[in-house]
């Protein structure tokens, strides 16, 4: 197990730019099951979960190319479908929780996708209802082994059909979405989740021949065709990790600008940090975030405190609720941070509350944070990341932090930030790597 050493206090300097987005490599290498034309993939992050996703293709029997600096060729011309069945997949594919979105494409070309109970963040229930309840709407037969934890969803032939989704999910869309594009007849998805990334996919599998209309809204209509082709993409920016720089800028008062943000795409994102008080500038489709010596919390205009709460596209993303509830610490004010999706977690805060930060757990889903105004920094301590943004939010307090803290389970910063360290050090940062 690695770990992070941290001498915090250090400020820091420069330009970042940030990596391809996570969420969205992990839809868009899933929908390469899809066709056996060679499809071209640009802005691949290099980071454990997306390389864990990469390989389990490779053994499925895609033919992978790296092309270099980000780029990759994946032609599924020769699936061995019945690698699904073999304990190695039961393995692989349990310890990467993107790996349920193989389920809607292979099922729609091959007519079976199987999945065992996927891993990933331990951040609270993540259930895959609506993934197969979707599926049974298109004419799949599903099983769910318990004794094995193993999914099965089987179809001769998927037929199109009206569903209303219980939850906007953005996974559970792109694997509906994915299955659909090859389904008899029409498909209408209402309460569709409407992310950039799912956009994305969208787009992508317009290029490859799918007929989906409605793309960007929460009501999508897919006519099903008989095969797809290849394309070539190229993924946007990751808003998460664009908005892990804005906070670490000003928990540290550094000045730094993040280059080629796919400003466009980034919704209320840049506005959230603002009620923070943080001073950004769009300059193009960069972000220059200035050193500030204090930043002050909003209110709403009759005075009350500011509460920031996670919500579906173009609501804010509840992957940055840890970074808002850190960046809160160091701030003049009060907010109140109410994560609604998943039960687990704020439970980090309890090394932030360590460190000396003021926050009240009220209950499993929210937070109050008081910030200190930079008047007391936080305390170096030794911790462990429990899941990928919660790591990075005490990466970001140990930059903060007087003294020197240490940051175990790395691994799970590393699913999702590509060479974090290295790129914190060409900013200025005391990281080191143990």
């Amino acid at each position: 197990m690695g770990s992070f050493r941290i001498e915090g206090g250090h400020r820091l300097k420069g330009e970042v730019t940030p990596q391809g987005a996570k969420n969205e490599a992990l839809q868009i290498l899933c929908a390469v099951l899809l066709t056996e034309q060679p499809v071209t993939i640009h802005n691949v992050p290099d980071i454990i979960d997306v390389n864990k996703l990469i390989d389990l293709l490779k053994r499925m029997g895609v033919h992978v190319d790296d092309l270099g600096d980000g780029s990759w060729r994946f032609t599924a011309k020769d699936v061995d479908i019945e690698f699904f069945l073999r304990p190695e997949f039961k393995t692989l594919g349990g310890g990467l929780r993107g790996s349920v979105m193989l389920v809607g494409p292979s099922l729609a070309r091959f007519g079976r996708g199987y999945i065992p109970t996927p891993g990933g963040d331990k951040i609270g229930r993540r259930r895959l209802d609506t993934h197969f309840i979707g599926f049974e709407k298109l004419g799949a037969t599903f099983i769910y082994d318990a004794a094995e934890g193993f999914f099965k969803a089987e179809a001769k032939q998927l037929k199109g059909a009206y569903m209303l989704l219980d939850e906007a999910s953005v996974t559970g869309t792109a694997n509906i979405v994915m299955a659909a594009t090859l389904a008899e007849g029409r498909t209408t998805i209402f309460n569709a989740a409407c992310e950039p990334y799912l956009q994305q996919l969208c787009n992508m599998l317009v290029r490859m021949g799918a007929k989906i209309s409605g793309i960007g809204s929460n009501l999508l209509h897919i006519d099903g065709v008989k095969e797809l082709g290849g394309t070539e993409h190229c993924m946007l920016p990751d808003m998460i990790e664009i908005g892990s720089f804005i906070g670490m800028a000003a928990m540290t008062r550094s000045e730094i600008t993040i280059k080629n943000t796919g400003y466009d795409h980034l919704g209320v994102i840049p506005d959230v940090f603002q009620k923070l008080g943080i001073a950004l500038e769009r300059r193009g489709d960069d972000i220059h975030i200035p050193a500030q010596e204090h930043y002050t919390i909003q209110k709403f205009i009759d005075g009350s405190n500011m509460t920031v709460s996670d919500a579906p596209w173009p609501g804010f993303t509840p992957d940055l609720l840890s970074i808002v509830l850190v960046t809160a610490t160091q701030a003049k004010g009060s907010v109140l941070v109410h994560q609604k999706m998943f039960e687990s977690r704020l439970f980090f805060v309890d090394k932030l509350i360590e460190m000396g930060a003021q926050i009240t757990l009220c209950d499993p889903h929210r937070a109050l944070v008081i910030g200190n105004d930079f008047q007391t920094p936080l305390r170096a301590i030794r911790m462990t990341s429990p899941d990928i943004r919660a790591g990075v939010s005490l990466l970001i307090a140990a930059l903060n932090a007087e003294g020197t803290s240490t940051i175990d389970n790395i691994e799970q910063i590393d699913r999702g930030y590509q060479r974090i360290d290295s790129r914190l050090k060409s900013l200025g940062a005391r990281i080191e790597r143990i």
